[in-house]
């Protein structure tokens, strides 16, 4: 398998999160951000991440999540019971179309800041409480930890060196968490694991 990527994609990190816990070699092709040519011509759009497996082409991070889910079930990243299984896609659905929007909105300037300024820090209470008691979002490690971990680690990571990203300075601004904030642990746990 191979996968085109560029540096700091949010989006290519839930990818090396969810092959490193099924144990895949991923072969990355790195992608000048300024000129995605490659990316366009292989999967005719220019997002990444875009995984090619022989004549298989997925863009789109949560569909190559589901995709390798399907192809290499063990070890899941999904609760084996449907009503579970149901509750982290409900989740993951709702991280990527609904809490992904305010931070894309500030980086864009568009809509009103501080209304969407106020759903980011809104959503940390969420978050923290899906932790109580639990050491990863659903109780194990799985497809939501991955959804939501490379938006979310800036909240206590901060932007590492060379991320000059609009977006992800919108993430470390807006996402205010306590010393006490049980964010800090999960996010430390996350980082800890392996990445293909």
């Amino acid at each position: 398998m191979r996968c085109f990527r560029i540096p700091f994609s949010t989006n290519v990190e839930r990818v090396a999160l969810a092959a490193g816990h099924k144990g895949l070699a991923i072969e990355w092709i790195d992608v000048d951000p300024d000129d995605r040519a490659p990316v366009v011509a292989a999967s005719g759009q220019e997002l990444v991440p875009v995984l090619l497996d022989g004549d298989t082409v997925v863009a789109d991070s949560p569909r190559i999540l589901e995709w390798l889910e399907e192809r290499r079930p063990v070890p899941p990243l999904l609760p084996a019971d449907p009503a579970r299984r149901a509750e982290v896609r409900v989740f993951c659905d709702w991280f990527n179309r609904v809490w992904k929007h305010p931070p894309n909105a500030l980086a864009a300037g568009s809509g009103d800041p501080e209304r969407h300024a106020a759903a980011m820090r809104d959503a940390v209470t969420l978050f923290e409480s899906l932790l109580n008691g639990r050491d990863y979002l659903f109780g194990e490690f799985g497809l939501a930890d991955v959804t939501a971990f490379p938006f979310l680690k800036y909240a206590s990571l901060g932007l590492p060196p060379g991320d000059d990203e609009l977006f992800h300075r919108m993430l470390v601004e807006h996402q205010p968490l306590a010393a006490e904030s049980p964010l800090h642990a999960w996010i430390a746990r996350v980082d800890a694991r392996p990445r293909s």
